[in-house]
């Protein structure tokens, strides 16, 4: 196990047993700056981490109740659980002063506006995002400028058959992208996106419609991970931009950026952007 400096930032790892909460607990052991000292998941209460998240992973028990983070003095507590329980866990954090890094799909505006109450009043500050693939952050900023020149587009999104909501988080955030990106349009008067199917042969076949009227279309197929793509149009042209995550370590960099980064931004951070300059 990689030796720790002194001053490194003490992390807890919720859903510790997850897909995600593994390859976390996995990244954050061998980051110098980061020392895991808590992995709590009541699935796997009782057992050592190791059992789960692999053998240089080892010499913590996961514990079966988010109290295990006081008991560690955890700086920083990852989340990548269920909205329900993300919800419970950021309130308990918010009374606690133990910031939060987010990255649970499934939270709602209303969740949103409950989260930033609670951190804006609290010691701790919490930041959440839909994809912390830097690929993903990319891809939601070159939409917006695109949106801009183009006429129409639609969001594809390919998920793993295990994914219980749809569409996507980051899917809805392209969406609000391409549709931010449109108001701004210089299109010379022609109108973004306008749908001209009268009829539909199979209810939903045009998928559904988030801001601005933006299409999803979400697919959960067996063997995927994560796949985003946006197909613009315009005259005679075409314009398609793609992020696809084959493996969860994708995402390990942003989520070990926004843990070192999450002390010094106050109250709610939503989305990777600022964190990377974009």
């Amino acid at each position: 196990m990689m030796v720790k400096m002194s001053d490194a930032i003490r992390v807890g790892v919720l859903g510790a047993g997850g897909r995600m909460g593994r390859e976390i607990c996995r990244s954050v052991t061998q980051d110098p700056d980061l020392e895991l000292v808590a992995a709590v998941d009541p699935r796997f209460a009782g057992i050592d981490i190791g059992q789960v998240a692999g053998p240089d992973v080892v010499g913590l028990d996961i514990a079966g109740d988010i109290e295990a983070l006081s008991r560690g003095g955890v700086d920083v507590a990852i989340d990548f659980t269920i909205a329900e329980a993300t919800l419970r866990a950021m309130d308990w954090c918010a009374v606690n002063g133990v910031h939060m890094v987010v990255g649970t799909t499934g939270l709602g505006d209303d969740d949103m506006q409950h989260a930033m109450a609670l951190f804006e009043d609290s010691n701790a500050n919490c930041l959440v995002a839909s994809n912390f693939a830097v690929g993903a952050v990319l891809m939601n900023r070159f939409v917006e400028m695109a949106a801009k020149y183009m006429d129409g587009a639609e969001v594809i999104e390919i998920h793993h058959d295990q994914k219980v909501d749809a569409p996507s988080g980051t899917a809805l955030r392209l969406a609000e992208s391409i549709a931010h990106g449109a108001s701004l349009g210089v299109r010379n008067g022609r109108s973004f996106g306008v749908d001209n199917t009268q009829r539909h042969v199979v209810q939903g076949v045009r998928g559904g419609a988030a801001d601005g009227g933006i299409r999803i279309h979400s697919l959960r197929i067996p063997g995927m991970v994560a796949h985003h793509e946006v197909v613009f149009g315009s005259v005679g042209q075409s314009l398609t931009i793609r992020h696809d995550a084959f493996d969860r370590t994708s995402f390990m960099p942003g989520v070990l950026i926004a843990t070192k980064a999450v002390r010094e931004r106050r109250g709610l951070t939503i989305g990777l952007d600022s964190l990377l300059g974009i």
